[in-house]
């Protein structure tokens, strides 16, 4: 019985980093200069090859060694960790208190789209009796 570990697959790899980064195969595509259907060709292969891999990284913003030690687990591990020891979850409870009303400030903002766009009709109405 082999106790050989099971080679990564690359290309799993890097759609999910793709994903992880939130970019479309189409955005990779044009970042390494290949077509949308190559990206999905290089993401069901099990490897890739080392050029190809480092613009890959490159366009990504990871680095290579990433992409080949990616885990799942490692990601999740690391998001729980972050979000459990995050200000919201350590040390004694804060409470956030607006010194404003953020009502005032959406009317406030209201009446100034409001004055912009009355600003607007009287500089085209003087538009057009200049003509």
């Amino acid at each position: 019985m082999s106790t050989a570990t099971k080679p990564k697959h690359i290309g799993r790899n890097i759609s999910r980093i793709r994903e992880l980064r939130g970019m479309k195969q189409e955005a990779l595509a044009i970042a390494i200069g290949v077509s949308q259907q190559y990206v999905s060709t290089i993401e069901g292969s099990e490897n890739v090859d080392d050029e190809r891999l480092n613009s890959i990284a490159e366009a990504l913003g990871v680095s290579a060694d990433a992409i080949k030690n990616y885990s799942d687990e490692v990601v999740l591990n690391n998001i729980q960790n972050n979000h459990e020891g995050s200000v919201i979850h350590s040390g004694p409870t804060v409470n956030h208190n607006c010194n404003f009303n953020p009502l005032d400030k959406i009317v406030e903002l209201y009446e100034r789209l409001v004055q912009a766009e009355k600003d607007k009709v009287e500089y085209l109405e003087r538009l057009m009796k200049g003509k």
